[in-house]
Parts: structure tokens; sequence; C-alpha cells
């Protein structure tokens, strides 16, 4: 038997490009693999995808603002009218808790509607402005809205 001799291949490690792997499977033989092109194509498309999201995405703000603006403005409110209710009460009770500061409140509170009913509902011609004054804005109601109210009509 002759020995075959196989002649070695020289590859230039400068022509191979940065993706590509050699692997020998036996000794002379050199053969190529391209496992990388395949993860950084995957790596451009996401990267493409997130790009484009990225673009559009005030775009798709606006759109989603107008086609929901009732329902935006509506649940916004709804949050600062809470918060709002929630400040007032921990205010409130801030206040109660200093001693004396309720009962000063109520006071100042009780002599307001004492000075009202004095002021307006003791004397006849003060008694006479305050029915002028709901009859003016009695008048100031349109007559068929009046008339539907009382039947019970839908406005």
């Amino acid at each position: 038997m002759k020995d075959q001799v196989q002649q070695l291949e020289y590859v230039d490690p400068s022509s191979l490009d940065d993706t590509t792997i050699i692997k020998i499977s036996e000794p002379g033989q050199v053969s190529r693999l391209s496992s990388n092109n395949n993860f950084t194509n995957q790596i451009s498309k996401v990267s493409q995808k997130v790009s484009d999201f990225w673009e559009r995405l005030p775009g798709n703000i606006v759109n989603f603002y107008h086609e929901y603006k009732f329902l935006i403005i509506s649940f916004t409110l709804l949050v600062v009218v809470v918060n709002a209710l929630k400040i007032l009460l921990a205010v409130t009770g801030a206040i109660n808790s200093i001693p004396l500061a309720s009962t000063i409140f109520e006071l100042i509170g009780l002599s307001y509607v004492i000075w009202i009913i004095f002021r307006y509902f003791l004397k006849s011609n003060t008694q006479q402005e305050v029915v002028n004054e709901i009859d003016s804005l009695k008048s100031q109601i349109p007559e068929e809205d009046a008339e539907k109210g009382r039947r019970g009509d839908e406005i």
C-alpha cells in the first residue's frame, strides 16, 4: 500500500469574513460555516422593528387621543377630582386635630347663618328683596322648559 500524502491547504485568515467559523473535520480538510449570518439578520430585523415603532409612536399617540378624546378627558377629570377630595379630607382632618380649631370654625359658621337670618328674613322690606330676587331668577328660566319640568317630559 502506498501512503497517500495529502497536501494541506493554507487559508489566509485576513481573507475570511468576521462571521465565518473555520471547522477542521479531518486533517487537511478545511470547511467554512457561516452560522453568524442568521443571527445578525435577526438582530437587524429586530432593530428595524424597534426603530419603526419609535418612529410611529408620536403619530399613534395622536391618533389614540383623537379617537378616545372624551374618555381620556373624563378619566383625567375623575382622577383630579378624587385627588382633590383626598387632599381636602386630609386638610380637614389636620384642622380638626388642632385643639379648639373645629370649635372656632363651628362658631364662625353659626354666626354667619345667624347674620343671614337677621339680614334677610326678619324685616319685611328685606324679605321683599329676597322674593324679588327669586322672581327675577324664575323669569330668566324659559317658560316651556319649566312646563316640561312640571309635567315630567324630557327636555
